[in-house]
């Protein structure tokens, strides 16, 4: 690595800081949509995704500090990139406390929550959840491949996956999905391709997580329930071979957790 100079130093600092005053100014404008929440509670949900939105702003703001200091001083700069995770994580934490953390549970267990934001059109639910998704992955590309936080991510994008999930509005979303002459057929669908990939995706990343470092008992109990929550959206589109299939599937894994607990491999 290229030793830093006390120039390049300081024309890194120069440039990061109109951007670390913006990230002062998203901040400033979080708490203020707070302290307007504790006074007025109507439209909570609406709110929650403007700070949702906010916060996603803030990680790229810090990714394009980190960005520059890869191009002015040839190094990562992780200070900036552990802000953006905590960035990401506040915004997966706002949509969380709107529609809820729960995996595979049926869509009526938190359909009132998903009814207070009932007026936030199916494309910009898509368009907010593929935001997120996109600043996620920029972000973990950024630490790069040797990185302590690899198993780190993929609880933040499992609670991703969960969230994009319970966003959408199922019991519509499954009646557009078989109906092409809707205005949202093509965002319905592309949505739940999306969902379908997410979901199937953690699945593997946590049972991947128990079986290459962790074997605890809650790693492979939700790479079950994403799974479980996968098959559920296909029962609800009547794909039933691949619903079969993740069925099988998770009833294996569930019998090697099982038996990993009688013979006290996992704890």
């Amino acid at each position: 690595m290229a030793k830093i100079t006390a120039e390049s130093r300081k024309d890194f600092e120069e440039k990061a800081q109109s951007y670390k005053d913006l990230v002062q100014k998203s901040f400033e404008k979080e708490k203020s949509i707070l302290s307007l929440i504790e006074r007025d509670n109507t439209g909570i949900g609406y709110k929650k995704i403007l700070l949702c939105e906010e916060m996603i702003y803030v990680s790229t703001l810090y990714l394009t500090i980190n960005n520059l200091s890869v191009a002015l001083l040839q190094a990562k700069n992780t200070d900036a990139l552990n802000e953006g995770r905590k960035a990401l994580y506040k915004a997966i934490i706002y949509l969380e406390e709107i529609v809820t953390a729960s995996i595979d549970v049926p869509y009526t267990d938190y359909e009132d929550k998903v009814a207070q934001i009932s007026n936030l059109p199916l494309e910009k639910r898509f368009y907010l959840v593929r935001k997120l998704g996109l600043a996620i992955r920029l972000i973990v590309d950024a630490y790069g491949d040797n990185t302590k936080w690899k198993w780190a991510f993929v609880e933040l994008e499992g609670r991703y996956a969960t969230v994009a999930k319970n966003l959408l509005d199922l019991k519509e979303a499954v009646k557009t999905y078989f109906d092409p002459r809707s205005s949202d057929f093509d965002n319905t669908v592309y949505y739940i391709r999306l969902i379908k990939q997410l979901l199937d995706k953690s699945a593997t990343a946590y049972r991947d997580k128990y079986e290459l470092s962790t074997k605890r008992l809650d790693d492979i109990r939700l790479a079950i329930n994403y799974l479980l929550a996968l098959r559920r959206i296909e029962v609800l589109l009547s794909e039933k071979d691949n619903a079969e299939e993740h069925k099988k599937k998770a009833l294996v894994w569930r019998a090697k957790m099982e038996k990993d607990q009688k013979s006290g491999v996992c704890r």
